[in-house]
């Protein structure tokens, strides 16, 4: 590319091109921004628009950290992005006196992963830190988990989660272990503004970060071991699957501590590939994901499924309820565990986000615990005074907050089969608890209706649509209407909409990392031990059904 590249560009953004080509120091994104060019240049309006948006601005740093497509150009995930979101993130904790303290740095096994942070490691090192580096792709959990370990003023890990092969993401930790929140993400976010006015080559860069060995996940299954106590069943027969992810290496170990051995894995998923090439999105709430998984436990007769998204901090499980197998939702699975923390008398906070089921404070309520509401996100979750459980309906679960107050997909692992073992030596099943949580505290029976959009004003449009002319009945019954942009007492101001009836609730809002518009829907129907509960959850389920249809239509989604 020379610089009289893609004449059908305008001449400010050949300029950024060009700019952009000089200092990027990664030979593969030069030859795919050269590639693009000359494409543009043919007249291939699909290569000159990708241009278009690649430079169209900057990859928003955010309480996510940063996540998105990869490729050249500021608007993407590449090394220029990264090495300026490291250095910013250097310049926030010197501002903030952390200097001269330990970041840690983990990574996944997606495409540039290794690299991405490698370069953050050589920057922060520069700038003075005291950096350790994960010497292979790392679960994210075990990274959060290393940052009381080794007393981090901060961590990084550089995962883009279930997102899809193309994409990649820089996620953030401090000192305290959880996600950044706000107002921290603007403030490291208007540091990587200052350093995107100078030359990248002007960053220094030192070799000096230490490389760990084994201690930190030796540190970690140390801990998962005590999760589990020495009397406890574990005749349990599973299957388990990492969606092509890191998780394998760990949870083998994992349960060859707590003797949970009796473990198939799904071969063709076991090992870690960043493109994913047996699942379509690598997400196991997505259909089709954890399909081989089901199809092997079928075959084997075993009691459960359990599945980690690829970065493994997300945990799914499916078990055979009425002779089929099915996945349970977010919300049963953290039924299912809050309902064991409270069996064995754990005291503390209990809490969910906003969008999760009502289920959790009815729980904690009966116990005599206390509970708290969240805004999505375990940023807020894992800071939770308190906090002993919390989990958020997207298969994000924490069970252990004192050693990682983030969700973590393999310590939930190990405590779903633990539940199950001691509930296989009762004679009973999954199943059949939550049979019992159902008939102790009522049906609550959840769904999401959620739009994937490639056009983010679609969102935009269906937002302002339900705030201007918002519901005033679900399923014949009245409700209020909260706007969660004005903020509260209990929750700070998040875009979206809570709706809350005597048996419904419904809260409306984008999604934080992909393009959706998610809708949670939860319909509530009282029961007793002596119930029809196949009836109450057929009753609940029509609620939920009518709700969805109203809100389609609120929502202008018809």
């Amino acid at each position: 590319m020379t610089g009289s590249l893609a004449p059908r560009l305008t001449t400010d953004l050949q300029h950024r091109l060009l700019s952009w080509r000089a200092q990027d120091p990664d030979p593969d994104t030069v030859a795919e921004l050269d590639g693009l060019a000359i494409r543009a240049d043919a007249g291939d309006d699909q290569a000159a628009a990708e241009l278009v948006h690649a430079f169209a601005g900057r990859l928003a740093f955010g309480t996510a950290g940063l996540r998105g497509a990869m490729g050249p150009g500021p608007n993407r995930m590449n090394r220029v992005v990264v090495r300026r979101a490291a250095a910013g993130l250097a310049a926030y904790l010197l501002r903030s006196g952390l200097g001269g303290g330990t970041v840690l740095v983990g990574y996944d096994a997606r495409h540039k992963s290794d690299v991405f942070a490698i370069d953050s490691a050589e920057i922060l090192s520069a700038a003075g830190f005291q950096t350790l580096l994960t010497g292979s792709p790392t679960p994210t959990p075990v990274v959060a988990f290393g940052i009381r370990h080794f007393g981090c003023v901060a961590a990084v890990v550089v995962t883009a989660s279930h997102n899809p092969p193309q994409d990649n993401g820089y996620k953030v930790y401090l000192g305290d272990g959880a996600q950044i929140a706000p107002p921290v993400d603007q403030d490291i976010a208007a540091q990587i503004d200052v350093v995107a006015q100078r030359p990248l080559s002007n960053l220094p860069r030192s070799s000096s970060y230490t490389v760990l060995g084994d201690e930190l996940p030796q540190a970690y299954l140390d801990r998962i071991a005590t999760l589990v106590p020495d009397d406890a069943p574990r005749a349990v027969s599973w299957v388990y699957t990492p969606l092509h992810g890191v998780g394998t290496g760990v949870v083998a170990r994992a349960v060859e501590r707590t003797g949970f051995d009796q473990m198939s894995i799904v071969a063709a998923q076991a090992q870690p590939d960043p493109d994913f090439p047996t699942v379509s999105f690598p997400n196991p709430e997505e259909p089709g994901a954890i399909d081989l998984a089901v199809a092997q436990a079928s075959a084997a007769g075993a009691d459960l499924v359990v599945a980690n998204d690829p970065d493994a901090d997300r945990c799914a499980a499916a078990v055979p309820i009425d002779g089929q197998w099915r996945m349970l939702r977010g919300d049963e699975l953290g039924a299912l565990l809050a309902d064991d923390a409270l069996r064995r008398g754990v005291a503390g906070t209990y809490a969910c986000s906003i969008v999760s089921s009502s289920l959790l404070a009815a729980m904690a309520g009966r116990h005599g615990q206390p509970f708290a509401y969240t805004l999505t996100g375990f940023k807020w979750i894992g800071r939770v005074p308190g906090l002993v459980f919390g989990y958020e309906e997207a298969i994000g679960y924490c069970v252990d907050p004192v050693a990682v107050p983030d969700k973590d997909g393999i310590t939930a692992l190990v405590r779903v089969l633990a539940i199950t073992a001691e509930l296989k030596a009762a004679g009973l099943t999954v199943a059949d608890r939550l049979d019992e949580i159902a008939r102790t505290y009522g049906v609550y029976e959840t769904d999401q209706l959620s739009v994937r959009v490639t056009d983010p004003s679609i969102i935009a449009a269906a937002m302002a649509r339900v705030r201007a002319q918002p519901p005033n009945k679900l399923a014949g019954g009245p409700v209020e209407v909260t706007d969660l942009a004005t903020g509260s007492a209990d929750l700070p101001p998040t875009d979206g909409l809570r709706i809350l009836g005597e048996a419904v609730s419904v809260v409306v809002r984008p999604s934080g990392t992909e393009p959706k518009l998610k809708c949670y829907l939860e319909a509530r129907v009282p029961t007793n031990h002596g119930c029809d509960l196949a009836g109450a959850r057929s009753r609940a389920r029509a609620v939920l059904n009518q709700v969805r249809s109203e809100m389609t239509e609120a929502l202008g989604l018809t």
